[in-house]
């Protein structure tokens, strides 16, 4: 009997080119979470980097005031760590599929703001953020900056989890987030492979065998992501 209850996401959209000033721009839709992203495109690179060249790929993310129940400050002075955390996440996730030395010695700058969140804000944006990313490398070849796609693989993340009958959900809201046993964000490529898999016990403890439920379902979900993020860019 199969654990998985629900392997498909929520509808999934992806409305580019939405920025005329922006290299790539991208409104990434899971249900009713929405995240506006752009990819901006600068001929340096960090301080640290100058002269081994390459190039850098990263990130910021923001929950905008009224995407949620109640409002959230904006995060002017100082980062929170939760921010902090997801954008590393975001730009991690999309420089393990970039090769940096294609890029040259310049800058692609993710900025993901989240309007909406219904659960999944991260693993929305990370979905949406490949999709301005290779939008912005192909106005780069465009531009003959560069010769050839940087990018090495198609990228995409989901939300699975358990619930309280110990079924597998694939793409989970706000309630289901708040409500399952588990809760796991798997960050995989096209081919299949793991990039970033974090997972949390929340309430009883996951086995081996829901484990390998979780990933089997977020794969499947994953099929659905990379066909619409392949409509977008198409």
């Amino acid at each position: 009997m199969s654990l998985i209850q629900r392997a498909t996401p929520r509808k999934v959209s992806f409305t580019t080119n939405i920025n005329p000033y922006a290299a790539g721009s991208v409104i990434a839709e899971f249900g009713q979470t929405k995240v506006h992203i752009t990819a901006t495109v600068e001929e340096n690179v960090p301080p640290w980097m100058r002269n081994q060249g390459k190039g850098w790929v990263t990130a910021e993310y923001n929950m905008l005031p009224g995407s949620t129940h109640t409002r959230s400050r904006r995060e002017r002075s100082k980062v929170g760590g939760r921010t902090y955390e997801i954008q590393r996440l975001i730009g991690r996730s999309l420089r393990a599929i970039v090769d940096l030395e294609k890029l040259g010695e310049r800058s692609i700058n993710i900025d993901c703001d989240v309007l909406v969140a219904d659960g999944g804000t991260r693993t929305t944006s990370i979905s949406g953020a490949y999709v301005a990313l290779a939008l912005a490398v192909k106005k780069l070849q465009a531009e003959g900056l560069i010769k050839e796609s940087p990018l090495d693989s198609q990228l995409g993340a989901i939300s699975v989890g358990v619930n309280t009958d110990g079924k597998i959900i694939a793409d989970l809201n706000y309630e289901e987030d708040s409500s399952c046993e588990t809760d796991m964000n798997i960050v995989m490529t096209r081919e299949g492979q793991f990039i970033e898999i974090q997972g949390t016990a929340e309430e009883k403890p996951f086995n081996k065998d829901q484990l390998a439920a979780l990933l089997e379902a977020a794969e499947e979900s994953l099929k659905v992501v990379f066909t619409e993020q392949d409509k977008a860019l198409s």
